[in-house]
């Protein structure tokens, strides 16, 4: 088996699963987060959706605040804040007191999206409109402030925060997000599990573009993919269908729990979806630990990224973390233990 040598971490959606209680799916992210930490993953990540009954990810600091709690080492963050629902100095605060809790096991991923429809961002931020999106740049450099030291403070302050200088990372799935990113010196990763399709073009903008910082002297690209791992090929192909099945919510707008893996997707979507899904879910590493070994080859030998972020939409919690142990062997060379 080929191995290549590139850290990996993880990003966590919280997924409710069919027949799982709210809680349980609470409890399987602070025990996911506890697997990866074993493995020594390099991170772990929670997103922040709203208004979506299938993601228990909506009070994304509180998450992580829980992970942070049950956890001694790994570092966890946010994949990610989405800026426009919130105002720089709120999330200074929230991320300043995990920060001076954890002391540099605190991250901020930090988005440009709402993270759900029109009128959900509306109720989160009221009155901000369409104007935080657009402000996305300046908040960025606010929270900057915020975490720094206190000789570049202005009047209103962030107390705890400054001087906490939690790491920031821009997140994205278009071209805008790399030019941003590259201009700023940050760390940059794209949301390839979801939406692919700027992938290769905005991984070429941000490190042609890239402007080093007091953060960075070079480019740090992360890549998020989604991961589906097992004994077999075969096996894999079938839990799968968890994920095509998770994803044609997106393609209905429907709202229906991670769904068991099934033999066939046949009859459970049409051909157009069948495409669509399969085009957003085109960024995967699926199958058994030889074949993912030679997906990642082939994937860095075309992109040569700095890390793996790695999502898991499998049913089966124990086969999860099987995954996410099979990728850590994988990318380390050596069994985990």
């Amino acid at each position: 088996m080929s191995t290549v040598n590139i850290p990996v971490s993880a990003l966590n959606l919280v997924p409710l699963r069919e027949g799982k209680t709210k809680q349980e799916a609470l409890h399987d992210m602070v025990d996911l987060a506890q697997h990866l930490e074993s493995l020594q993953y390099n991170r772990y990540w929670i997103s922040e959706h709203h208004n979506t009954s299938t993601l228990m990810s909506s009070a994304t600091p509180l998450l992580i605040q829980h992970v942070l709690d049950h956890t001694k080492e790994i570092a966890v963050g946010s994949g990610g804040v989405m800026l426009p629902n919130h105002t720089p100095l709120a999330v200074a605060e929230q991320f300043g007191t995990m920060a001076t809790l954890h002391p540099g096991r605190v991250e901020l991923g930090l988005g440009r999206a709402p993270g759900t429809d029109q009128q959900t961002a509306a109720a989160l931020r009221r009155g901000a409109g369409n104007q935080a999106v657009h402000a996305f740049p300046e908040d960025i450099e606010e929270l900057q402030r915020f975490f720094g030291p206190e000789e570049v403070q202005g009047r209103v302050q962030a107390h705890p925060g400054m001087d906490t200088n939690v790491p920031l990372y821009i997140l994205g799935s278009s071209p805008d997000s790399a030019v941003l990113a590259a201009r700023l010196g940050l760390p940059y990763a794209f949301a390839a599990h979801f939406a692919p399709t700027y992938m290769e073009q905005a991984i070429d903008i941000y490190r042609s573009r890239f402007e080093p910082s007091d953060v960075l002297d070079q480019p740090h690209m992360m890549v998020c993919a989604n991961l589906i791992g097992a004994e077999t090929d075969a096996e894999a192909e079938k839990e799968m269908t968890s994920l095509h099945q998770f994803f044609l919510n997106v393609i209905r707008g429907t709202q229906n729990p991670l769904q068991p893996p099934v033999d066939s997707m046949e009859g459970l979507w049409t051909p157009p979806e069948a495409a669509a899904a399969q085009q957003m879910t085109s960024v995967s590493f699926v199958g058994s630990k030889d074949t993912i070994a030679k997906q990642l080859e082939e994937f860095q030998e075309r992109f040569a990224v700095d890390e793996i972020m790695a999502v898991s939409y499998m049913y089966d919690t124990e086969k999860q973390k099987q995954a996410y142990t099979m990728l850590k062997e994988i990318t380390s060379g050596v069994p985990a233990e």
